[in-house]
């Protein structure tokens, strides 16, 4: 099985390389390396893996030859190259549009001309249903619930692109869905919620689980825009591999469909109500933060209703977020040098 991964040194990318090469499958990954964390990634993957793991640098924005010529008979594509945060997004629309809108398009029109047979997941985002202000939320003491959705969100909540990386991100999103219905290709779109695990390079303005951990590892601030009782459901980089390879799998029932892609209903945790105690017990101290205000298209709550996940390819997610949390700690503090 021939496997391209866009984005394929980035966090999500270099895990689903990693345990692909663990079984023995071949794996070409499509990168830039312009994200943060990424060369280290491909390093630390080549040096694991050697000659068994083929590089291409690569822009989807831009090197068209280059990126048809590597779609060239592959069976599975994981779509992952993106511009990953809103705050970026909003400041620089127009780049965020080239890779998120514009090279969505770019690897669809590869596949569908040179692997038109391949089967193809795209990291979609929770951010393509908005503000949600449709949706009534009851707020507590230490955390926001849903008044109405005990499961959380599912698929047919209505879009709502809020933000340039909403709008590109939602884009690619009904592109890739609209190929499958259109040209008969084998896509699925995944809407994933907040991420978290081993080789992630988390920043302020994304990636919030893993940029707590550097931040205080590496002795730099805090701050929570917010209220810090906004509530995502997180999960775990092992959990999403699995995802992947299970709608891959059935992909005879999951092709032309979406899913939200989460911890779910029973893997949740305030921003930082809830995750505050779990890190100062690792920590071993008390942290102190700031409080700055809220960011364009930031949910209060979002919770994913996984169970179309579960139906449609025999997915739920295992781990719990403390023990996942411990898991990042422990590799972020013994590889504390790679945040310097």
């Amino acid at each position: 099985m021939k496997n391209l991964l866009t984005g394929g040194a980035g966090f999500i990318g270099c895990n689903v390389t990693d345990k692909l090469l663990s079984m023995g499958e071949d794996v070409v990954i499509f990168d830039n390396l312009c994200r943060e964390g990424s060369e280290k990634n491909l390093k630390w993957l080549e040096e694991k893996y050697g000659d068994k793991l083929k590089f291409i640098k690569g822009d989807i924005s831009k090197d068209l030859e280059k990126l048809n010529e590597t779609m060239n008979g592959v069976d599975r594509i994981f779509h992952f190259a993106a511009q990953v945060a809103v705050t970026t997004s909003v400041t620089d629309p127009r780049t965020d549009f080239e890779v998120n809108a514009l090279g969505t398009f770019n690897v669809l029109e590869a596949m569908r001309k040179f692997a038109s047979k391949a089967s193809l997941i795209y990291t979609s985002t929770n951010k393509v249903y908005g503000g949600m202000d449709d949706v009534s939320v009851i707020e507590g003491e230490e955390r926001y619930s849903y008044k109405d959705f005990p499961e959380g969100i599912s698929e047919k909540q209505p879009l709502d692109f809020h933000s340039p990386y909403g709008c590109s991100k939602g884009t690619g999103d009904q592109y890739v869905r609209d190929y499958s219905r259109i040209y008969g290709l084998n896509t699925i779109v995944f809407r994933q919620s907040c991420i978290y695990g081993t080789r992630q390079f988390g920043m302020e303005d994304q990636g919030w689980v893993a940029w707590f951990i550097i931040a205080i590892l590496t002795g730099k601030k805090i701050s929570i825009y917010g209220d810090g009782k906004q509530v995502r459901d997180i999960l775990y980089i092992d959990d999403l591999v699995d995802a992947y390879l299970k709608a891959f799998n059935n992909i005879e029932k999951t092709k032309g469909q979406v899913f939200n892609i989460g911890g779910g209903k029973d893997k949740v945790i305030s921003v930082w109500e809830d995750f505050r105690p779990i890190l100062e017990n690792l920590y071993g101290k008390k942290i102190g933060v700031t409080y700055g205000d809220w960011r364009p298209g930031d949910q209060k709550i979002y919770v994913s209703d996984i169970r179309k996940a579960k139906e449609f390819f025999g997915w739920e997610p295992k781990i719990k977020p403390e023990e996942g949390i411990e898991k990042l700690y422990n590799w972020a503090k013994e590889n504390v040098s790679l945040f310097s």
